[in-house]
């Protein structure tokens, strides 16, 4: 299995950003996919997730109304369109794919069962 994250850059304030997060050697449709980010000197924290059909989005309230999550199940992506982007949303960004995530897990990143290497993300103000 593997996640390859990408679409990280260097942005100013305010300016948007949208990651990918390609799947290969799993079935893409039938797993929950999330991003998380970690900050340097920070521990590794939940951004958003989408169902396997995509018809239930999750945000931490800190992206919510900024950031959009999706997927397209044909082409076994995921993306996270990043809006108005600000200093505090510097991070590496991670996207992760989980095939049994019960309830509200979606957030726990423990019950995420593979992982992308990470994009960075870097915002100037």
């Amino acid at each position: 299995v593997q996640l390859q994250a990408s679409g990280g850059g260097s942005v100013q304030d305010g300016d948007s950003l949208r990651l990918s997060c390609a799947a290969s050697g799993l079935t893409f449709s039938t797993y929950t996919m999330g991003w998380f980010r970690q900050a340097p000197g920070k521990e590794r924290d939940f951004v958003a997730a989408i169902s396997w059909r995509g018809g239930i989005t999750y945000y931490a309230g800190s992206v919510k109304g900024r950031f959009t999550i999706s997927r397209e199940n044909a082409e076994s992506t995921a993306y996270l369109q990043m809006n108005c982007l600000k200093p505090e949303d510097a991070a590496v960004y991670y996207c992760a794919a989980g095939r049994s995530i019960a309830g509200g897990n979606y957030y726990v990143a423990r019950w995420y069962d593979y992982w992308g290497q990470g994009t960075l993300v870097t915002v100037s103000s």
